[in-house]
């Protein structure tokens, strides 16, 4: 005769599960092994974590990757929880056995010197050490077991990297906005033009659609209303960075483009378009911006970098030299332009509490008489973005002296 198991186990379907009240609390859950041993030591374990809890507030412990599993779960919401979820991808080799309590400045050092040796800005180091707070904090403040304590009884301090190493926006000028448009493929030229027109993001314009197209017949004109969320196809993502509907409003320049691509508009899907196997259209019957028919993914690409190389825009750490310096530049100019401060936040889709995507047909005018200001007020060089440029003094571009830039900018100026 077998000996008597421990009271509160039963096997189902050959795994032994806890099934007993202690102290109040109900326990019921998988002991994760067929061993009768096992089960029982976890059950004795289970037990005295109850009476430790219940009668003296001891919490149990908590791995790190439990929490950070947690955390994903009940934050499926959040806009930028994709971000997050790499970051703590990331993270699970160096702390994700810790328990909580043992996660510091200390363990997360060898995290933080392993991303700065491979070369990752301090600012990106910080997003991950942020989402490592944010769950510390969450642990400490609002998570609560079934005993009403919360997970972790104080939150350490994690301390952030100075920011001694980012890279500073570019914005452009007219004569380098022009170079580096004559050096980009043409349909990254296209795309680029209604960028630094518009103010718009570079997954705004990759993803821009014909659908979310409006006529304003009393402006004989038209706008674009971009929704927060899209469906891809595969999964709803967030296209909007403030998750918040966002127009775009045409300046002359802009809608000459929209019109350019609206005559190259096929009036049919094209044959390797995905809505003919019951995906999201991704041709250029339904996309804006194309490249040889279908969907450009990025902007930033190959023929971005070599084009930027060429026009002798500056290659050094210390400027940015992504497309999201053009958004940078249309911001410069209407500031350069005196276009008001309300005006210039509703155009780079900026979001102060103050502004609503509900415009009226005059209220769209006045956002495209702004998004026009710059061009009526265009010369050769703009003064407003003499400062910034000076400090690219002492940088060599496409091997000339950054001397001689700042004496042509000095000169441009004057």
């Amino acid at each position: 005769m077998g000996r008597k198991r421990s009271p509160g186990l039963r096997l189902r379907s050959g795994i032994w599960h806890i099934e007993k009240r202690v102290n109040g609390v109900q326990l019921c859950e998988s002991c994760k092994t067929s061993s009768l041993a096992e089960a029982e030591a976890y059950l004795a374990k289970r037990v005295e974590e109850v009476r430790k809890a219940t009668q003296f507030g001891v919490r149990p412990r908590r791995k790190w990757r439990q929490a950070a599993t947690y955390y994903l779960e009940t934050n499926m919401h959040k806009a930028s929880i994709a971000d997050d979820a790499t970051h703590l991808d990331q993270l699970d080799s160096y702390i994700g056995n810790l328990w909580l309590d043992q996660v510091h400045d200390a363990t997360l050092k060898p995290f933080v010197d392993a991303r700065k040796k491979a070369g990752r800005k301090s600012k990106t180091v910080n997003l991950a050490l942020a989402v490592v707070r944010r769950i510390l904090n969450l642990a400490t403040r609002s998570w609560r077991d079934e005993y009403g304590l919360t997970w972790l009884e104080t939150a350490p301090l994690i301390t952030m990297l100075p920011l001694n190493d980012a890279a500073q926006p570019y914005p452009l000028d007219w004569d380098e906005e022009r170079r580096l448009f004559q050096m980009l493929p043409s349909h990254l030229a296209d795309m680029a033009l209604y960028k630094v027109n518009t103010g718009a993001r570079e997954q705004e314009v990759c993803h821009l659609r014909w659908e979310w197209e409006i006529p304003i017949p009393e402006l004989s004109t038209s706008i674009f209303l971009l929704p927060a969320w899209v469906n891809n196809g595969e999964d709803i993502v967030g296209l909007v960075k403030n998750r918040k509907d966002r127009l775009h409003a045409l300046n002359d320049v802009a809608l000459s483009v929209i019109d350019k691509k609206r005559t190259e508009r096929p009036t049919y899907h094209l044959e390797r378009c995905k809505s003919k196997s019951g995906g999201k259209c991704n041709c250029a019957y339904g996309v804006v911006f194309t490249y040889r028919g279908y969907q450009v993914g990025k902007m930033h690409n190959n023929g971005w970098k070599t084009a930027w190389r060429k026009a002798g825009l500056p290659t050094g750490p210390d400027w940015k030299k992504g497309v999201h310096n053009l958004k940078h530049t249309f911001g410069r100019r209407l500031r350069a332009a005196g276009v008001p401060r309300e005006t210039r936040t509703a155009l780079l889709g900026h979001w102060d509490g103050n502004i609503t995507t509900h415009y009226s047909a005059a209220e769209i005018g006045e956002l495209i008489e702004g998004a026009n200001a710059p061009l009526k007020a265009k010369t050769g060089k703009s003064p407003a973005l003499t400062l910034i440029k000076l400090r690219a003094a002492g940088e060599t571009v496409s091997g000339k002296s950054s001397a001689v830039k700042f004496e042509r900018k000095k000169t441009a100026t004057e």
